[in-house]
């Protein structure tokens, strides 16, 4: 590790205990921390920079020279290019409120740790929250599984530094042709949405020399949105408001008199309609998966448009209803991404503990050899013969064994079933139950979800794996036996779920929020609105 990496290393230990471990791998049982002197201004900085582990690793490589403050005019671009990025929240759905971009403008542009460390702050906020969501998405819904992939603020600062910091910064936001469309599409659905959180403008008509507590509500859902007039007195109508609601009533498509009349007001007291707040959630879901390369070939399976598709550069090669989880607290199609590696033709299928306590255990009381098509298999994967097993013994709670359906067309797995192994035991596979297929509504399943092309589908994933997949998807399904092929091209593969989705023509296609999942995202992202939050 260079000096200057050991010298910050050895001042956020100071200044933040155990921060330096986790960033740097410090050990201060093993060796003590170098005595340095430092400077004020680095003590103030590191200070105001230590809890984000981004800005320290980039602020601590770099010396603690400061990126966003002195006189010199790179110093001024940065800025200016964070704030102008700042103003754009109401594009992204993100409430402008939120950044204090009126505020960092009127922060002094001398070299300053704390104007510094303010400003870095302001790019972390912003970068995680147009580059990775709002709001966490597993706080969103226990069935939300889904971890992003945090923006890199070293690689941001980095590019700043060396090149155009407008474009550095612009590049943190999604360039997915889908999240592009939707905020097309909320830009002509919603003009400067102001947070709900806000108290409404007292009816009335507002205009130069008005005073009262309806200027001071006037004044703040302006602000909200980007346009601020400060003031002494908050309750006061000046020219500052007056040009502030001018800006706003332009780019609004209102008469732009200067004047807060009934038309103003119903618009500023107004939120988000439905149409604008189904956007607003899908660029929230897209910025969650911002880490991902959607331009790259990937599996995309939509849990409300009961929808799986094959999709390269941005292309459907490939799409095939599906039946996905029953809208049940047990049995809901979780969200999160992993890699599909193998397609199993012949599977057997591994009756989940549940079903078999619920459907199966009792048909084995009153009859040991029912169910033949099932196996009795112990934890090791051997099969147990019936004649061993007394089950009259066991209770749903205690069954020390696992029921398994060998490999048949009227498995409940069908044919083939395609694995990503996960935590939650979820992958795609066939069915015997084909008239699922034909339903309007196709939640049906215990959470995994169902292919009604899988041939189709296992012929496309397998092309990696020979010239001619179909051939060798056919030789593995006449042994009649499970067999495993691992894939030589191995596919991304997102669960996701947006009820609100742009179409390769450029309509918005929207679905029904099966699960009620949007009502607890719209929920998060106003709280997240709120001041302090």
């Amino acid at each position: 590790m260079n000096i200057v990496a050991n010298r910050f290393r050895s001042l956020i230990c100071k200044l933040a205990g155990t921060v330096a471990v986790s960033l740097f791998g410090w050990n201060a049982s093993a060796a003590p921390a170098p005595k340095l002197e430092f400077s004020a201004f680095d003590l103030q900085l590191a200070q105001g920079i230590s809890s984000s582990p981004g800005l320290a690793a980039f602020y601590g490589a770099n010396g603690l020279r400061p990126v966003f403050t002195g006189d010199d005019s790179s110093a001024e671009a940065r800025r200016q290019a964070l704030i102008a990025a700042m103003r754009t929240a109401p594009a992204h759905g993100l409430p402008a409120s939120r950044y204090g971009a009126a505020e960092l403008e009127s922060l002094s542009d001398g070299v300053d740790p704390q104007t510094e460390a303010r400003f870095a702050r302001a790019l972390a906020l912003w970068s995680g929250d147009v580059g990775n969501g709002l709001v966490d998405p597993r706080k969103t819904d226990p069935m939300n599984k889904r971890d992003v992939i945090d923006v890199d603020l070293v690689a941001v600062m980095t590019a700043m530094l060396g090149g155009d910091p407008a474009k550095a910064i612009e590049a943190i936001a999604p360039r997915s042709q889908d999240y592009l469309r939707l905020k097309a599409m909320l830009g002509d659905t919603v003009k400067l949405v102001v947070p709900s959180h806000l108290a409404e403008i007292t009816d009335g008509v507002y205009k130069p020399g008005s005073r009262g507590p309806g200027v001071a509500e006037l004044r703040d859902r302006l602000a909200s949105i980007g346009f601020t007039a400060g003031a002494a007195d908050p309750t006061l109508f000046d020219d500052a408001l007056a040009d502030a609601l001018s800006r706003y009533q332009d780019a609004a498509g209102l008469p732009a008199d200067g004047v807060a009349g009934p038309q103003t007001i119903g618009r500023l007291n107004g939120g988000a309609g439905p149409e604008a707040r189904r956007l607003m959630i899908a660029m929230e879901r897209m910025r969650w998966l911002n880490g991902h390369d959607l331009s790259a070939r990937h599996i995309w399976v939509n849990v409300p448009s009961f929808m799986a598709e094959i999709r390269d550069a941005g292309e459907t090669e490939f799409e095939t209803r599906v039946v996905v989880g029953k809208p049940d607290p047990d049995w809901e199609t979780p969200e999160f991404s992993d890699v599909m590696e193998f397609v199993v033709p012949n599977p057997r299928w591994n009756v989940p503990q549940s079903i078999a306590a619920a459907s199966y255990l009792g048909k084995l009381r009153a009859n040991p050899n029912a169910l033949s098509h099932l196996d009795v298999v112990d934890r090791n994967g051997r099969i147990v013969p019936r004649s061993q097993v007394d089950f009259n013994r066991y209770s749903d709670r205690n069954f020390p064994y696992r029921l398994r359906q060998k490999p048949s067309a009227d498995n409940a797995l069908g044919l083939v079933k395609f694995m990503f192994p996960n935590p939650w035991n979820i992958y795609l596979h066939d069915t015997p139950s084909k008239s699922l297929f034909g339903n309007r509504d196709r939640a049906s399943s215990h959470g995994c979800v169902r292919i009604g092309d899988p041939f189709d589908l296992a012929y496309r994933l397998l092309r990696g794996n020979s010239d001619d997949p179909q051939a060798l998807f056919q030789r593995m399904l006449d042994t009649g036996e499970e067999k495993w092929i691992k894939l030589k091209e191995p596919l991304p593969i997102h669960l996701v779920y947006f009820t609100a989705i742009p179409s390769a023509d450029g309509r918005l296609r929207t679905y029904r929020d099966v699960y009620g999942r949007d009502a607890l995202v719209w929920q998060a992202m106003q709280k997240a609105s709120q001041p302090g939050s």
